[in-house]
């Protein structure tokens, strides 16, 4: 015989003042924990949209970013030539030698610089990008000083808007678009032709060249055919792998951080729960001595009052997870600290931190009641009766 699982939720019913206070503290506590998480996914997703596992980025060993990175113009030629790159039309390789440079832009609303990420593409970047495309505006032409600029810089920084000038790399250049990669890290950039650009530089030499392999399934004998040529220095990684790479840093401070606060606070939260159910059992003494009369065993009654308990916390969790959804709405704007450049991203709910998050609201409610429950399982019958 165990009792109804309705009995603790008749009791939460009962006490709607404290149930809401306390529910409602459990909340904040859960929306501070799913937003971290939501937040620390909504950065690595966006940089995980960026690349695509057909193709490949080479680097130079050891620079970690693209802004670190030097390739000499015949090791591209290598790397671009071997069989396992992809034709395109025409038989043209599907490969993009690039050039990476932070600038210096100033945010609208307060005038503040930040850097901004400048990538010189080749004519087939968007074959080998195609979730990158101009949603307003037009491309710029190969061979001349116009660029395109990210959606979400537009946002933020001045003198990025379709028709606007840009001077840097001492030319002025033209606005004559805008990229939209869908929410990727392309939306963060601006893209010019790598011709151009690097002399305007003065880079002779790539930051990264990005290939299509014909077969994906071939990446490992291409990865140790060019790590292991004695004419190259480079590392070649999936371009998904590499940009997942470039959210690391950022990702676990955001997570170390935001989940120490969490722990700070959840502890107010459990208090709370904890002081709710100790007034709970003083307040039924005799009804829990009643139930002990009618057969109920101590851990039934014990499990009764952690289900309050646990039905509590997870009232709070629902309505926290609910709070924190609407952060999707919100876009981000930050400094990437791999490759020190500005960054837009947006939380994401995933239903991993879904649950994850009513599993530790459950925790929350579980280690609140447990003493309070304790305790009115260890409640003598007859003094409980008689306090009745």
């Amino acid at each position: 015989m165990s009792i109804p699982f309705t009995y603790s939720l008749r009791n939460l019913a009962t006490r709607k003042l404290t149930t809401v206070l306390t529910a409602g503290g459990m909340a904040l506590v859960v929306f501070v924990f799913a937003a971290v998480l939501m937040l620390g996914a909504g950065l690595k997703q966006t940089l995980v949209d960026t690349g695509s596992d057909d193709n490949v980025v080479a680097i130079r060993k050891g620079a970690g970013t693209e802004v670190q990175s030097g390739v000499e113009r015949g090791a591209a030629a290598v790397i671009e030539s071997r069989p396992e790159v992809a034709l395109g039309a025409g038989g043209v390789l599907l490969a993009s030698k690039e050039m990476v440079v932070l600038i210096t832009l100033f945010a609208r609303d307060d005038n503040g610089p930040g850097n901004v990420m400048v990538r010189g593409v080749g004519p087939l970047a968007t074959n080998l990008r195609p979730q990158a495309r101009v949603s307003a505006g037009r491309m710029f032409r190969p061979g001349s000083n116009e660029v395109v600029a990210g959606k979400s810089l537009t946002k933020k920084f001045q003198g990025v808007g379709v028709g606007d000038s840009l001077r840097f790399g001492g030319r002025e250049w033209q606005v004559v678009g805008l990229l939209d990669s869908g929410g990727a890290g392309f939306d963060s950039e601006i893209w010019g032709d790598v011709d151009q650009l690097m002399p305007a530089f003065r880079r002779p030499v790539y930051s990264s060249v990005i290939v299509r392999l014909a077969d994906p399934s071939a990446f490992e004998g291409f990865k140790a055919a060019i790590e292991t040529d004695p004419r190259l220095t480079v590392e070649v990684k999936r371009e998904r792998q590499f940009y997942a790479d470039q959210s690391e840093l950022m990702a676990n401070f955001i997570r170390i951080l935001g989940l120490t606060l969490t722990a700070i606070f959840s502890i107010g939260a459990v208090i709370g729960a904890m002081i709710t159910m100790y007034a709970a059992v003083a307040s039924r003494t005799g009804e829990i001595g009643t139930l002990r009369a009618l057969g109920f065993r101590r851990r039934e009654v014990m499990g009764a009052f952690l289900a309050e308990s646990m039905a509590l916390a997870l009232v709070g969790g629902v309505v926290g997870l609910m709070l924190a959804s609407f952060m999707q709405l919100v876009t981000v704007s930050t400094m990437n600290w791999q490759s020190f450049s500005e960054l837009a991203f947006s939380f994401r709910l995933t239903p991993a931190i879904v649950l994850q998050t009513l599993l530790f609201s459950l925790f929350m409610g579980f280690v609140g009641g447990f003493l309070p429950a304790a305790r009115a399982a260890r409640m003598n019958i007859v003094a409980a009766l008689r306090s009745s």
